[in-house]
């Protein structure tokens, strides 16, 4: 049977946990209101995705204070999983009957020391089950400054109210072991969350549908100089007004031979939706299947 999926395309209330917070359960209830069965968010959409790595100037200086404080301040607004938060996102999923997909910035306090921070996507049922967790397996550039390596035990999809769903977190997309572990668990929804949607991050994810044959919902983020946090100094290059964006979003939702469903819509903030079957996962496998009759084991050897 169709149903429909969201992209929520906005800003979170940058470095705000609780504001932001808010904010998720009433776009997670605006996109239930208009039928969203499914409902996405951008990376580390809680609280923010760190543009400042990139766009703010001597961010990689050792010793910075300044750098430290806004570390400092995202630490204590991340997301302890499972905590509070993760408690109220589930409730907030429960109570609209959606499977939510939403990417935080995760604090771990449990193990030895003060533990570290993490780039992380949870998937929750539409019963409110915390159904999945997946970190990044390898932050990029930048984010090594303030990001762990996840582990490969999340790479797959699991069960849910609406189809099998995985995810992969920006750059992992053009990691092919990564990929063909998440083919290879079934996936029929694949959640490919972004900071935003440049060209190839488009690609990529058209790529992904198509190779997978699944669908993919893409997220991205929008944020504009004035997110930037306050205490550092915006590079040279970025524009002087504070309403120019930084993250232009680009979301776009992408059926399973590639075809682009809804999308991709850059500078607005809005949830963007598309009416998706899953049959259609079977019609496309005739003529591509990389688990199947395109897999060649006995070329290849079986998946690590």
């Amino acid at each position: 049977m169709p149903f429909l999926v969201a992209a929520v395309q906005t800003a979170p209330v940058y470095l705000d946990l609780l504001a932001s917070l808010a904010k998720a359960e009433t776009l997670i209830a605006q996109a239930a209101t208009q039928g969203a069965a499914l409902v996405v968010f951008p990376e580390t959409w809680l609280p923010g995705y760190p543009a400042w790595l990139d766009s703010c100037r001597d961010v990689n200086l050792w010793d910075s204070p300044a750098v430290k404080q806004v570390y400092r301040r995202l630490a204590e607004n991340s997301v302890v999983v499972p905590g509070p938060v993760t408690e109220a996102l589930g409730a907030a999923a429960r109570a609209h009957g959606v499977v939510l997909n939403i990417s935080v910035h995760e604090r771990v306090l449990a193990g030895r020391g003060r533990g570290t921070l993490y780039n992380t996507m949870l998937t929750f049922d539409a019963d409110g089950t915390l159904a999945h967790i997946h970190r990044k397996l390898m932050p990029t550039y930048t984010e090594r400054l303030i990001w762990g390596q996840g582990d490969g035990r999340s790479l797959h999809a699991v069960p849910t109210a609406v189809g099998r769903v995985g995810g992969l977190i920006c750059w992992e997309h053009w990691m092919p072991p990564a990929r063909q572990r998440l083919h290879e668990s079934g996936e029929d929804i694949h959640v490919a969350a972004w900071p935003q949607l440049k060209e190839m991050n488009l690609v990529a994810s058209r790529h992904y549908a198509f190779e997978g044959r699944c669908f993919v919902v893409a997220a991205g983020a929008l944020m504009q100089v004035k997110d930037l946090p306050a205490g550092l100094e915006p590079a040279p290059e970025l524009p002087t007004d504070p309403d120019a964006f930084l993250l232009r979003g680009g979301s776009v939702i992408i059926g399973p031979d590639g075809t682009i469903l809804a999308g991709p819509v850059y500078d607005e903030e809005l949830i963007l939706m598309a009416e998706i079957d899953l049959a259609r996962i079977t019609e496309e496998q005739m003529t591509l299947d990389v688990t199947g009759h395109y897999a060649r084991p006995d070329v290849f050897g079986p998946a690590a």
